[in-house]
């Protein structure tokens, strides 16, 4: 079994890696375009213009006894047969799985890390109860699938690629409601469920937690993950002190350097400039300019499969420039200090 200390030291300061889905509908063209793009650290992606199947609640909720996704992102609940006991069943024959079975035979016989990304139980939950699972039940049932469905793809893909190590996003788009009060269940609910989330495999596999909405990160970085995965934003200034203590600790940040709900411009310059004066504002409250540098990664900062195939490789060239930016500057940074 891989060690998450064989992961880092491939992390070096600016490698890039993908978030969530790909606009492709071809499973072997997308797998081609992760393993090209990100070359340092491909991410398996979801394939969701192919197949609504392979859409994070779909994929999340098959095997779970007593739901079924249908057509047009529509789920089917049988409340009888719904059990929080009841055994999950990852099935990688299922339609859900297509793009994950299709970049590992693509990738066959490549040895670099590797990183994938799944559906988190709160957001699970919180998806469940929207269908009509009562909440009692309902983060039960996701806390069991997603540590059935995490554990397996897993294991699947160290059988297929065994000399790879693993980087695991935990992915958690409902936390931006976590504070509101018609959410289910209590902060501090959330936090130990995401924290049991990164657990599953943390001995296998280097664990982050991805939310890309711009919402306080202290409770991400509460759940304990060895990657906080964020979009660049001047929210990001208001935890800077439980940030500069994560750092310290040797946390990762995957930045989300490339906005993905506005305008793509023509060239890196402008998220660049804003990755660099939010970095000068977190250093002057108390983050540390190498750990920044040398302790990131770089990604769009959501799934791209709203675009065409065309912009997802002109944002895939653009987050890939800024971590050759934030490597020169890691690099510089080491050389100062004699490193």
């Amino acid at each position: 079994m891989m060690q998450t200390n064989s992961v880092n030291k491939h992390l070096l300061g600016g490698v890039a890696t993908g978030i969530g889905s790909l606009p492709h509908r071809d499973a072997k063209q997308g797998a081609e375009f992760a393993l090209r793009m990100t070359p340092e650290l491909p991410s398996i992606p979801a394939l969701t213009r192919r197949s609504p199947n392979e859409s994070m609640i779909a994929m999340a909720v098959a095997g779970i006894r007593g739901i079924k996704f249908g057509q047009y992102n529509s789920c089917v609940i049988d409340l009888d047969k719904i059990d929080r006991y009841a055994d999950v069943i990852t099935d990688f024959d299922h339609d859900a799985y297509l793009g994950l079975r299709t970049f590992l035979e693509v990738a066959k016989g490549y040895t670099g890390p590797v990183k994938w990304q799944f559906t988190g139980p709160v957001t699970l939950g919180q998806a469940l109860v929207r269908i009509g699972v009562p909440a009692s039940l309902a983060f039960d049932v996701a806390v069991r699938a997603v540590r059935t469905h995490v554990q397996n793809i897993h294991d699947f893909v160290a059988t297929a690629l065994p000399d790879s190590p693993q980087v695991v996003f935990i992915d958690e788009p409902d936390l931006a409601m976590m504070m509101h009060e018609s959410f289910p269940i209590a902060p501090d609910t959330a936090v130990d469920l995401m924290s049991g989330a990164l657990a599953i495999i943390e001995r296998d596999a280097l664990m982050g937690l991805h939310c890309c909405s711009g919402i306080d990160g202290t409770p991400l970085l509460a759940a304990g993950p060895a990657i906080l995965s964020i979009e660049v934003s001047d929210n990001v200034k208001s935890y800077a002190g439980p940030l500069a203590k994560f750092l310290e600790s040797g946390g990762i940040i995957a930045w989300g350097v490339i906005r993905t709900d506005a305008p793509i411009m023509g060239s890196a310059d402008r998220s660049w400039k804003q990755l660099a004066a939010l970095w000068c504002e977190l250093v002057q409250q108390g983050c540390d300019a190498q750990r920044l540098r040398q302790q990131s990664l770089v990604t769009p900062a959501c799934g791209l499969a709203s675009f065409s195939e065309e912009v997802a490789e002109q944002i895939y060239a653009q987050v890939r420039d800024i971590g050759e930016r934030v490597r020169t500057q890691a690099l510089a940074t080491r050389l100062n200090i004699g490193a």
